[in-house]
């Protein structure tokens, strides 16, 4: 709990103790609906004098087995954001009754105004105002927050219409990436990979709807996934398949908690103390004035705060040390991940800092070093999720290292020689994983052979393979 705003901590260690449900559940809920709330209306440049800028977007994920009370644990972090929809809802609805009133009164003055100019030649008053009434008739547009299973097609009106930005939620995330692998799906899929970040503008031309240009796509993503279904799509991620485009990895705020052992029957009335003061937290954010918490911008963009200078020290630290992590050999697929956290630390530290400092200014060491505490979680819960693609990768190299200690793998074999003996484990696939892996750890070299034709893999054992093994 220590990990979120202070303003939601007894909210949602309230909704724990009474669901019995994981407190990651709700915490990465809120969380996410906190980001959904801020989206585009500030982000926070985590150098000192770069314009390198963060839009503080997440896309999060609950994983659990069927009856874990992951629905029910989301539904209710979301309520905040269900207010600020219902009450959006309600002012849209009294705003358009008020936009028909008008409408039917400037249609009156126009029909006015028109036979008035038929009897008159001298009619460049009546064109004025006539021009002036054309221009009242756009309806009033509703404010949105979320939206559970759009079409890309209207999610860009959605977005256009709330520059802000807005959260997809689905109850079973499976659907939604199944969908996207599907063929002809490719630039949905392309359209949600680019609407992560939150800066960079998007443009559609179709034939039937025209053009629609969206300034900056944020697109928000919530949703529980079951360990079956997601583990097969890990697999597919980390062998090169449709998931290696990093879609997965946008997914930082994603927690795999073991299920809570014990239970009890927990029936009392629910903390409206805690309650209340989460949904002002929500309320406040959704009404943030970028200039009143001391944000910048540079020609009208994207208004911004910076890191206070001992966060910035720390940030910078912190930052250093991630980058040496990247590089230090980790399976392709973690390296995916981690870098993703260059952007999933500062946006973590903003939403803190606005959900507890209502007065906003620079972004402090508290902040950041929270920031910093929930990326060491969710890196935890990462390890534990690709250890479901990447345990099949060291799976086939344990297997194909068992036959290189027993001599029945030669210097100089090729790869084809390998998986023509059809040994258990080691089909074409598996071999060109474990090959990658043994590499990696100095057991062997691939080495091309130069032939007649296309040169020829061969496999060179390391001649320190005894210390190696």
């Amino acid at each position: 709990m220590e990990l979120l705003p202070e303003s939601l901590r007894a909210w949602v260690s309230d909704i724990a103790e009474r669901m019995q449900c994981p407190p990651d559940f709700p915490a990465i809920g809120a969380m996410v609906s906190l980001a959904a709330v801020v989206g585009r209306r500030i982000g926070i440049r985590p150098k000192q004098r770069d314009d390198w800028a963060v839009v503080p977007n997440l896309w999060g994920a609950i994983v659990g087995r069927p009856g874990v009370l992951k629905t029910p644990a989301l539904s209710e972090a979301m309520r905040p954001l269900e207010r600020l929809a219902a009450v959006a809802r309600e002012a849209h609805t009294a705003a358009l009754r008020e936009h028909v009133g008008q409408s039917e009164l400037a249609k009156a003055k126009k029909d006015g105004l028109r036979a008035k100019k038929e009897g008159r030649r001298d009619n460049d008053t009546i064109l004025a105002d006539l021009r002036e009434l054309a221009g009242q008739g756009e309806p009033p547009v509703e404010l949105r927050y979320m939206s559970n299973d759009p079409t890309v097609e209207k999610l860009g009106e959605l977005l256009a219409a709330n520059p802000a930005g807005v959260l997809v939620f689905r109850d079973e995330l499976t659907g939604w990436l199944r969908n996207l692998d599907r063929e002809g799906r490719e630039s949905d899929r392309a359209f949600y990979l680019e609407s992560w970040n939150g800066t960079g503008a998007y443009t559609y031309d179709r034939i039937g709807r025209g053009t629609l240009h969206i300034e900056a796509a944020t697109v928000s993503v919530l949703g529980g996934i079951q360990p079956g279904p997601l583990a097969s799509y890990v697999r597919e991620a980390s062998t090169g398949g449709r998931g290696a485009d990093g879609l997965l990895q946008r997914f930082q705020m994603l927690v795999w908690p073991d299920e809570p052992r014990g239970w009890v029957n927990v029936d009392r009335w629910p903390d409206t103390d805690a309650k209340n003061a989460a949904f002002a937290t929500f309320e406040r954010l959704a009404g943030l004035d970028p200039l009143a918490v001391g944000g910048g911008s540079d020609d009208g963009g994207l208004s911004y705060l910076r890191f206070a200078l001992d966060a910035q020290e720390a940030f910078d630290e912190w930052r250093s040390d991630l980058e040496a992590r990247i590089r230090a050999g980790e399976p392709e697929i973690i390296e995916a991940h981690l870098r993703k956290y260059r952007s999933l630390l500062p946006s973590l530290a903003l939403l803190c800092h606005l959900a507890d400092e209502p007065h906003g200014g620079p972004v402090t060491l508290a902040a950041m070093l929270r920031a910093a505490d929930w990326c060491e979680y969710l890196e935890a819960h990462a390890r534990r999720l690709y250890a479901h693609g990447i345990g099949a990768d060291y799976a086939a190299a344990h297997a194909l290292a068992a036959r290189i200690k027993r001599g029945e793998v030669k210097d100089g074999a090729t790869p084809r020689e390998v998986y023509r003996n059809h040994w258990a484990g080691l089909d074409k696939d598996a071999v060109a994983r474990a090959l990658d892996v043994l590499e990696g750890c100095g057991w062997l070299r691939l080495a091309e052979l130069p032939t007649a034709g296309r040169p020829s893999l061969v496999i060179r054992l390391s001649p320190n393979l005894e210390a190696k093994s």
